[in-house]
């Protein structure tokens, strides 16, 4: 298990679960998608409003089936930054069994609509310190 500098923890809902009696392939993206949430506005402090990236990669690697009573915590830290880029690795698991890896890519935008802009440097601050700090 590799060092991650963020968890939250996520509930597994009904609707997760599919016909198969697991968590269906499609909802690991949604839970991957609360816990940056979760990170930006604990890590970054910025709300919802004010998270400007846009998700332009995804790739998640599936380990083990997440069922409906399990506990599940999102393990994640910030892998690289770029200029208007961050990316980010997870671990999605299940006590300590891993049930996915990913990683994914988001680019800081203006929300304008004028393309790609640098990344905050209170965010580049904030994720490097955090970063540092785990390993």
């Amino acid at each position: 298990m590799s060092t991650f500098e963020y968890e939250t923890e996520m509930q597994v809902r009904f609707r997760d679960v599919d016909a198969m009696r697991h968590v269906n392939n499609a909802v690991y993206a949604t839970y991957l998608e609360q816990a940056r949430v979760d990170y930006y506005a604990d890590v970054l402090g910025v709300g919802l409003d004010d998270i400007d990236t846009v998700l332009v990669n995804l790739n998640i690697d599936y380990r083990s089936q997440i069922e409906l009573d399990d506990e599940v915590t999102v393990a994640m830290g910030v892998r690289s930054i770029g200029k208007s880029s961050v990316t980010m690795a997870y671990e999605v698991r299940v006590g300590e069994r891993v049930a996915a890896t990913a990683e994914t890519v988001q680019v800081y935008v203006d929300p304008d609509g004028d393309g790609s802009q640098p990344l905050p440097a209170a965010w580049v601050d904030r994720m490097e310190s955090r970063r540092s700090a785990a390993e």
